[in-house]
């Protein structure tokens, strides 16, 4: 991003890995957010055969991909080794309804052109540069094959982010996210085909902004940005914030959640991709002989 802003992968995976045993009790918003997110496999052309559940969490996404496609191979991944542990008890008997695999959606462990469907449900945004991403999702992805993901936008937690600034505006408190505008012109300059965005914002609310802490505590959603304070917060700032954050007539408070959908398509056989090496097409070796001959054939003519 254009200002800097780096993101602790660490941390990421240590907040996720704490809050494994716990996350059910607080995802009322990811299973919705999901539930979203996967009305949008319509416009997936073709029955996928082979799945990848990016950021899989405690595996409900995956298993909802498996209901869904019974004769696919569905692999959920995620960073935090403790998050495929939970994900068992939705993996099926033996395991069978899905595979797990711990790994990180930066450097993948999969071979080029193995997945017909990529589903990403809330993972991305703990991602600062979305270009390095795009570019390992595609080299994943088989040509023609469908890239689905959801993403927290840049408003999220707006008014968790303001109280903050008001009671302590030296180091950030809450974790950035990327802007709808970001992840579209990385698909773009990566080659993601016909890519289509849309965004809307959900608002929850909340007894008090403990409750709010609690839930953030209980998805594994802390701050990691690499500028943040480390050690503990301590009880006069926290007073602070929460004197500072804006209460509802009834007293509750309100947080605001921005979800950013993208969906698109990889390159197909022949059209080019981007990649750190520069730009590549692909073609089959079938496809480069019937080219090479339809060349003879139109220069014989």
């Amino acid at each position: 991003m254009s200002d800097g802003f780096r993101l602790d992968r660490a941390q990421v995976r240590r907040a996720f890995a704490r809050a494994a045993r716990i996350y059910e009790q607080h995802d009322a918003l990811q299973r919705e957010v999901g539930q979203r997110l996967r009305e949008q496999l319509a416009l997936c052309e073709n029955p996928p055969q082979r799945i990848l559940d990016l950021g899989a969490g405690t595996g409900r996404g995956a298993a909802a991909l498996a209901r869904r496609y019974p004769d696919a191979h569905v692999i959920a991944l995620d960073l935090a080794l403790p998050m495929l542990h939970a994900a068992r008890r939705h993996a099926g008997w033996r395991g069978r309804r899905y595979a797990r695999v711990a790994g990180d959606v930066l450097q993948l462990p999969f071979a080029d052109g193995v997945f017909d469907l990529l589903h990403s449900n809330l993972c991305i945004q703990w991602i600062a540069d979305p270009r390095p991403l795009f570019v390992e999702l595609l080299r994943v992805l088989r040509p023609g094959g469908f890239l689905l993901l959801s993403s927290f936008g840049p408003d999220t937690l707006r008014e968790l982010r303001a109280a903050w600034a008001a009671a302590d505006g030296t180091h950030p408190h809450v974790s950035r996210f990327l802007d709808m505008h970001d992840l579209g012109d990385a698909a773009l300059a990566t080659g993601l085909r016909d890519p289509v965005l849309g965004c809307e914002r959900l608002t929850l609310t909340y007894a008090d902004v403990g409750g709010l802490l609690l839930e953030l505590k209980g998805l594994g959603a802390t701050n990691a940005d690499a500028a943040r304070v480390r050690g503990l917060t301590g009880k006069t700032r926290l007073a602070r914030m929460q004197a500072a954050y804006p209460r509802l007539a009834e007293g509750r408070i309100a947080s605001t959640w921005e979800i950013v959908y993208l969906h698109g398509h990889a390159p197909r056989e022949g059209e080019p991709r981007r990649t750190p090496q520069g730009q590549e097409a692909t073609f089959s070796l079938a496809a480069l002989r019937a080219r090479r001959g339809a060349q003879v054939g139109a220069t014989r003519a």
